[in-house]
């Protein structure tokens, strides 16, 4: 693949959602074909049946193998020729089970190389799983497609912050049980990581909030058992961390500037200053695969399907940013693929013991010379 046109695996999203506007609206400008080869993962009839009821001027290529991409074109890789009925922004099972299949395909042709990164349109994650299944996060069942088990995280970015949480989506009277030291610090490593390789952040700094609101009193168990103590550990360690900050003032004083992420401890702590402070729209990232991909903060259901009124920006740099950490990732690991060999010095011991003994060894060699 050429370095300089990597090929954007790009999912269709919800069939009755935004996904495919955004899709068509974001490579309406002829600039975005000089940055990436797309291709996108869905039905075809899916998409004619948007560009016409939508009135969309584009053009796309059926492919049926990532392979068939080419450059300065819309690549629509078709993964299914069933008939989906659409009914915009009313989620079904069929259009569900179309999401699921553009992702799944999508995750096999990045794990075989085919494809660089990957870009998903919004999705219904509530309608995404069959209801027997055991409901897993999207960043959860694309590394269980990955065959990876390691951690991962998801981090939100908009033009002024980098925020993730340490619970995700919980219900309030749950998040206090998910609270430990060792769940904070293993967090913050895989967010210092993702800065340093994701973003080439040198020494990135990071921001933990509090969970209660100050007490005059007495600091509140949280804070003081396991937060501080585990802020703490990190900075012992080397990690620039520090808090727990309250939520009210660091994002009231906008103190969160001098930071390069957040970590904070629940969904609405994150999001609500998130999307308050977010002008352009959210992307998400989700960290800790071996994969790249990337998303907006756009509901795929909202009001706005189906009337050609939604705006494609913040998916424009979800795709943006799918691009920059794969190259960040490349430049990051080159260092460390071909390392010189380490030049082993000897230790040399200059006692006075192992100088006599030196001496006595070369006498008796003199010794048995001589005879």
């Amino acid at each position: 693949m050429d370095d300089n046109k990597l090929r954007i695996a790009i999912t269709q999203g919800d069939a009755n959602g935004i996904g495919l506007e955004l899709i068509f609206k974001t490579f309406a400008s002829p600039e975005m074909f000089e940055l990436c080869t797309p291709i996108i993962y869905g039905s075809p009839k899916v998409a004619a049946y948007h560009k016409k009821a939508l009135n969309l001027d584009v053009n796309f290529s059926i492919i049926q193998h990532a392979n068939e991409a080419k450059p300065e074109r819309l690549n629509l890789l078709a993964i299914s020729d069933e008939e989906v009925k659409i009914e915009f922004g009313t989620p079904n099972e069929a259009a569900a089970a179309l999401a699921r299949k553009a992702i799944d395909r999508a995750v096999a042709d990045c794990k075989a190389g085919i494809v660089n990164a990957i870009v998903n349109a919004p999705i219904s994650e509530k309608h995404f799983f069959a209801a027997q299944e055991h409901p897993l996060s999207l960043s959860q069942y694309i590394a269980k497609q990955l065959g990876e088990t390691g951690e991962t995280l998801e981090m939100w970015l908009n033009e002024c912050l980098r925020i993730t949480t340490l619970s995700g989506e919980l219900a309030i009277k749950d998040v206090a049980n998910e609270i430990t030291k060792e769940r904070i610090e293993s967090t913050v490593r895989l967010l210092h990581n993702s800065l340093c390789r994701d973003f080439m952040i040198s020494i990135p700094r990071v921001a933990v909030l509090a969970l209660n609101p100050t007490l005059e009193d007495q600091p509140c168990k949280e804070e003081q058992e396991v937060i501080s103590p585990a802020i703490k550990q990190l900075i012992a360690e080397g990690y620039t961390a520090f808090g727990p900050y309250q939520a009210d003032s660091f994002f009231g004083n906008r103190e969160f500037d001098t930071f390069d992420a957040v970590l904070a401890m629940y969904h609405d702590q994150a999001m609500i200053p998130f999307k308050a402070l977010s002008c352009e729209g959210g992307v998400r990232l989700i960290t800790g695969l071996s994969a790249v991909v990337t998303s907006t903060d756009d509901e795929a259901l909202d009001g706005k399907a189906g009337q050609g009124v939604s705006n494609e920006i913040a998916f424009r740099h979800a795709i943006y940013l799918a691009l920059d950490v794969y190259r960040n990732r490349k430049a990051y690991d080159q260092p460390y693929k071909n390392p010189l060999k380490k030049l082993y010095h000897e230790k040399r011991d200059e006692s006075d013991k192992v100088r006599f003994n030196v001496t006595k060894k070369k006498e008796s060699n003199e010794e048995q010379q001589s005879k």
